[in-house]
């Protein structure tokens, strides 16, 4: 027996046309830096996007299937891109401009980018890309910037608004399979090149029904929400998607990314909800600390990317903005966990939930795997590799050597599931905590150490801006861990010191405690903010860093 439910496809252009005409009078509001920002209704999204896919098909040939690029910032302009690219059935591949010019390259000509969309002071970085993408056809600039840099260049070039200036408000969106791709984004490569993932309409519809759900982010048309977190990081987490769904007001802050900027818009646009990595979050707590600002607003953020330190959360309570944890990757859509305790706690009650990783929603099954290949019980004690599958979770990677998808040994389990590469535990009523990631764990006379367990601790010294904690070559116990810290502006620590409020303040084993230390005037980063431990690694084994060894 079926069901007697219709059958309607989960497709992109149903976000949009809902978004357009049911909160046609939600804004996206673009930061410029200058005394206005820019407003944009969803209605005119709607009519822009309409217009965009219009001038693809027409005027650049663009097809169903065809992959087209976008280098571009947060701002209104990348929004209708989001949505007229996918919706017209051609696939939107976001582009990382944080990643090495090499690694540009080698994503476009991997994804056969026919199209990039590109901000105008932009340019600059894709001019010299330009020679070695040979199957990019059109360049399409919008917003100020030089464009002199792509003479001689470029092959042909287009300005947006004159791209889509008196073309229709509307277009035939065709109905599309659900499963057909919408989106994709490529993993940053830290290790090998970087992966394909490409997303669906369903998994990208499902995913955006989940973000809005009072489990997860829980925004409505009440809200606005300042979408930090970059357009081209795992689709800005599903909030553009998001938000045209429910009629949440988006605050685009464009490449206005400072501390400064952040507090002054959030200041004079009184955002609701936020969402970025932790280093976007304890910059803006030391501009705050220093010039103070209204961040009152900001009722709830999400938080993500890497783990929170729980003095950042704790630092934020005491200015009434609360962060919620979260856990994803550009395999998962990214939302895997958002760490929101249960009801009927106190606030003593709820910190050890809110220090979690947080709670699976219904949409994402998971599995702990022992290093034997066993599965492991969720006893809050139990450590091992988190393994998941759902609805919105990657099942294989774009582009194999034949053309095809493919899952690699090392990423997927034989019957499906997506080696996550985390390692942790998982309590009995599904809050999930990571102890470390499998790579980064430190393996000292055949014990584990949790490099984010002696990270946090360092962070919540008075002193210390920023911690990251390595494995070392060592010849008695075969790893023990490096300390490097960032020192907050004016401040002094030394080493013993630190040691010490790790066994006092911090609760970490004597055993456990770092013999290596170094200060640093900035730790690593990704692409996306992350802590680049490799290169870490790296400046240690080359003698770089300025070691004490206790």
């Amino acid at each position: 027996m079926y069901s007697t439910m219709q059958d309607v496809q989960l497709n992109i252009s149903r976000l949009l046309e809902h978004g357009r005409r049911v909160h046609g009078g939600s804004t996206v509001t673009t930061w410029t830096g200058e005394a206005e920002p820019h407003r944009r209704t969803f209605a005119e999204i709607g009519d822009r996007a309409a217009q965009l896919a219009n001038a693809l098909r027409d005027e650049l040939g663009i097809e169903p299937g065809d992959v087209t690029a976008t280098l571009m910032w947060n701002n209104a302009e990348h929004v209708e891109a989001y949505f007229a690219i996918p919706s017209m059935g051609a696939v939107l591949h976001t582009l990382n401009l944080r990643l090495p010019p090499e690694q540009l390259v080698w994503i476009v000509n991997h994804a056969a980018d026919r199209v990039v969309l590109v901000n105008g002071s932009l340019l600059p970085l894709l001019a010299p890309l330009l020679p070695h993408l040979p199957t990019v056809e059109h360049i399409v600039v919008a917003g100020p910037g030089d464009r002199s840099v792509l003479d001689g260049v470029a092959p042909r070039v287009h300005e947006y608004e004159e791209l889509i200036a008196g073309r229709p408000t509307t277009y035939p969106w065709p109905e599309l399979d659900e499963r057909t791709a919408a989106a994709m984004c490529y993993t940053s490569g830290t290790t090998g090149d970087p992966k394909g993932v490409v997303y669906s309409h369903r998994s990208i519809y499902l995913h955006s029904m989940q973000v809005n759900m009072a489990e997860s982010m829980a925004l409505t048309d009440r809200d606005t929400t300042l979408i930090v977190v970059p357009q081209f990081h795992v689709n800005a987490w599903g909030l553009p998607h998001a938000t045209l769904m429910t009629g949440v007001n988006m605050l685009m802050p464009d490449r206005f990314l400072q501390p400064a900027p952040l507090a002054e818009m959030i200041e004079r646009e009184r955002p609701t909800h936020a969402a970025a990595v932790p280093t976007i979050w304890q910059g803006l707590l030391a501009e705050v600390t220093a010039n103070p600002r209204d961040l009152s607003s900001m009722t709830h953020v999400t938080i993500g990317g890497a783990a929170c330190p729980p003095s950042l959360m704790e630092a934020y309570d005491k200015l009434g903005v609360r962060l919620c944890h979260a856990w994803g990757m550009t395999e998962t859509s990214p939302l895997g966990t958002m760490a929101h305790p249960p009801a009927g706690l106190g606030a003593e009650e709820e910190w050890p939930y809110r220090v979690t990783q947080g709670r699976f929603p219904a949409g994402v099954e998971a599995r702990l795997v022992g290093p034997g290949g066993d599965h492991l019980p969720w006893d809050g004690t139990s450590a091992g590799e988190l393994e998941v599958r759902g609805t919105w979770i990657a099942g294989a990677y774009f582009g194999g050597a034949d053309g095809e998808a493919f899952r690699p040994e090392d990423k997927f389990s034989e019957d499906g599931w997506l080696k996550t590469g985390d390692v942790g535990i998982i309590s009995p009523d599904g809050y999930l905590t990571l102890t470390d990631r499998a790579k980064d764990v430190i393996k000292s006379g055949g014990e584990w150490i949790s490099s984010v367990e002696l990270e946090n601790a360092l962070m919540a010294h008075p002193a210390v801006a920023e911690a990251a904690v390595v494995a070392v070559p060592d010849e008695r116990w075969g790893e023990r861990p490096l300390a490097t810290v960032v020192l907050k502006e004016g401040a002094t620590a030394d080493y013993e010191t630190l040691k010490t409020f790790l066994a006092t303040e911090g609760g970490i084993a004597k055993w456990q405690l770092p013999e290596r230390w170094a200060v640093v005037p900035a730790v690593p980063k990704t692409s996306v903010g992350k802590f680049d431990k490799k290169v870490i690694r790296r400046q240690y084994a080359e003698g770089e860093l300025d070691v004490t060894q206790l």
